[in-house]
This record gives structure tokens, sequence and C-alpha cells, in this order.
């Protein structure tokens, strides 16, 4: 646990610090990159050992995908409140994506233009489903949630299996439910490299989605390029601003929904205006944290991932929430949509003391899938338009070409490529 305050003398250099964190220690990619090589060199075979040795469960190719018997057995697994509550995120997540597919558009700009956009859904995607510390049975929802409602023809999951080969039966059931086609009890780095490269047994995807821990993170990027990803997305992380008008209690569950994430590269932010309010959520923190069922993993995270800044106004603060691009930002403030209007970067914003962050990652409805570790500044969510393709559109009529030939002609000139230069001429005579 850290605590910086603005009256520090290296408060700047502090908070550049917090900045400037990375998605994944360094050696982090050497070990991904050993992994995703033997997946690329054995297939198969290589799938099958890295299964008996992360997940301690051995596997034959044949069993690798999850048979469809044991996929509808799933539902009975369930009390009807779980069944409902995973139907009810469902519904909200698909319900959004429906508002935001992007629609396909034509304007004419000039005398016999014509140019637009048309959008075609991905034909195969891959969604990661993490299962090593907890079941996210809530990230099935709000990826292949989303490409099913879009209409993306084939979806396939990779999940860890249990050490008893089988996939939880929540995660199975949302599968079901959200249109996934094919599971695979695969995890970690080789999973999502079994869906990137393909294998005898697991057809390759087209773009891979999904959150994952820092190896999974690191797989991702280095698989960019066999395959779109939606983003580099690392331990999940929260900043919750206060101006001493909120709750401390809500506050400090909302710091800990994070921290129990269990990885220990999580990171729990508070930012102040209030000195007492700073101290309160630390105490409420605390206490809090004396009475959850993963404490272990709350105290990973205090060592290097729990900080308390105290800013010396709003302004400062969301001056401070733009710069670190928190994955997930709450505004428990007076004014939450005035201070919202000034942050310039954040994965999600959550206003007022009403709206927790698991809300979003539940059932709100936008995608939980964020960027993480300040690349808010320059990377979106997983959102709707990235399960499809865009093609841009373009029409002249013979008019229109002939009055713009003889630009096409001069920049042909200009960049020597006097074949490209001819294609606008040739229409001119």
């Amino acid at each position: 646990m850290k605590t910086i305050s603005f009256r520090d003398p290296d408060f700047e250099e502090q908070l550049e610090a917090l900045y400037n964190r990375p998605s994944y220690p360094a050696e982090i990619e050497a070990q991904a990159a050993a992994i995703i090589d033997a997946v690329k060199k054995d297939g198969d075979s290589a799938l099958a050992g890295f299964a008996l040795k992360f997940d301690h469960v051995k596997l034959t190719p044949e069993q690798f995908k999850v048979p469809q018997g044991e996929i509808d057995a799933a539902a009975g697994q369930l009390t009807r409140r779980e069944k409902s509550a995973i139907n009810t995120a469902l519904r909200n997540v698909r319900a959004f994506a429906k508002l935001t597919v992007p629609k396909g558009w034509t304007a004419s700009p000039r005398p016999g233009v014509t140019v637009g956009e048309k959008f075609e859904p991905l034909d195969r995607v891959g969604v990661y489903i993490p299962g090593g510390t907890a079941p996210l049975v809530s990230t099935v929802i709000h990826t292949a949630g989303i490409a099913g409602a879009v209409g993306v023809k084939e979806i396939a999951a990779a999940t860890p299996a249990r050490k008893d080969g089988s996939v939880h039966p929540a995660v199975l059931y949302a599968m079901k439910q959200a249109g996934v086609t094919e599971v695979y009890r695969l995890g970690g780095v080789y999973g999502v490299a079994a869906l990137a490269l393909g294998t005898a047994t697991v057809p390759k995807v087209e773009k891979l989605v999904g959150p994952g821990n820092a190896y999974v993170t690191a797989a991702k990027k280095l698989l960019y390029g066999r395959v779109a990803i939606d983003m580099v997305a690392g331990p999940s992380e929260v900043m919750v601003v206060t101006d001493g008008s909120g709750r401390s209690d809500f506050a400090a569950a909302d710091l800990l929904s994070q921290a129990e994430h269990g990885s220990g590269l999580e990171q729990a932010v508070l930012v102040s205006t209030d000195a007492d309010m700073l101290e309160a959520v630390k105490a409420e923190f605390m206490r809090q944290k004396m009475s959850l069922p993963r404490v272990a993993t709350v105290d990973r995270v205090m060592d290097k991932g729990l900080f308390f800044i105290l800013a010396r106004d709003l302004e400062q603060a969301a001056a401070i929430a733009s710069k670190y691009a928190p994955e997930h930002l709450e505004l428990q403030v007076k004014n939450p949509e005035r201070m919202a209007r000034r942050v310039t970067a954040a994965g999600a914003i959550f206003l007022g003391g009403w709206t927790p962050e698991p809300i979003g990652d539940f059932c709100a409805g936008p995608s939980h899938v964020l960027p993480t570790a300040s690349s808010a500044r320059y990377f979106n969510g997983l959102d709707t338009p990235g399960f499809f393709r865009r093609s841009s559109i373009v029409r002249y009529t013979e008019a229109a070409m002939r009055r713009e030939a003889g630009v096409v002609e001069c920049f042909g000139e200009m960049e020597g490529l006097a074949a490209h230069g001819r294609a606008g001429t040739i229409r001119r005579k």
C-alpha cells in the first residue's frame, strides 16, 4: 500500500511511475514465445503436453473439444437463480451490441462521385475465457455474446479444463446461450496459440478476443499479424475518484473488487480531494478485506498495486485520471457527469456511487474487455464494430473520372508510378 500526496516534493515523479506501468513483466514474453513456437511446430502434441504441465489434466487431441452432450448437460447443474443471472446479463449485453452495430452508408460529396462504407460480420472468431483463479462466466457473455448478437457465424471458445478434465458448468451454459459453436478445453498461452495458429483438431480463427493474465496478454501481442486481436489488455485495474461527498465503504468495496482477481499484478487506486475520506477508505479497505474468502490474493495486490492519492482539487484529479487512463474509472463525486467531461481517457467510466465497477463486469451492457496499463489513451475496449469487416465504397461516373484524371496523372508522376497515372489518363482520351 502506498500513499501519494500533492504536497510531496516528488509528487509528479511518483505519478509518472504509476502512469508508465507495464502491461506485464518483460520476462513473460520470452516464456510465451517458447510456448507459441512449440504449438506452431508440434500442434496437437504440444497442446496435450501443455494441458498436462499447466492445467494438470491428461487429454488426447480427441478430447480437446467439449462434446455437445456435455454442453447440453451443464444447464442441469445450475440453479434457476444462476441461469436467470446469466440470461439477464446476456440480454443486456446483446441489447447494447445491437444498438451499436455499424451501419453501411453512401454519400455524394461532389457531382458524379459516390463514397461510403459497408460492414460484414467476421466468419470465425475465437474467444478466450480465463479460468485459472475463477471461472469467468461473464467473459463469455462480454465476448461471445456480442459476436453472436451481430451475426458471426462460427464462435470458437478456449478455456482451461479443471483438474478432472471438465469445464465449469456455468461457463458451458453461458457459452451455449451466447451462441458459441465450439468449445476447447485449452487454457493460457497454449489455448490462444491453438486458436490463432490452428492445429489438426482446432481450426484457425480470424480474430482472437478476450482478456487473460500476463502470459495470455503477451501471447496475443506476439500472435498479432497471424490473427487479428482486440487489444493488448493485461491484469485488471480500477481507479476510484472521491471528493468527500460519497461513502467510504462503497469506495473500499470497489477497490477490493479488482484486488481480489489474484495474479498480484492488478492495481487499485483511490484519488481523493478530501484527506479524511482517503483515510476512511483505507480503514474500510482493511476492515472489509478480512471478511473476504480470497484474502491472500488481495494481500498480493496490496504489496505493489494499492495506491491512495491525495489530489489538490477535482481538476487535478481529472488530470491524474486522464494520464493514468484506467481500465475502470469510478467517479464517486457530487457531479460525476461534469467530471466525466474533463476526463480524456478511460476504458469505462462509472458515474456516481450507485454505479460500481462490477455492474460493468457483469450485466450493464458494454463489454468488460477493456484496455489496461494506460493503453486506454490509444486503444478502445472491445466493441461491436470489432466483430465486423469494414470495406470502403467508391464509384465514379465517366464525367467525374474525366474531371479528376489529371490529379491521378500528377500523383503518378510525383510518385514515379507511371501505370498508376496512365489508369487515369487512359480514361480521358
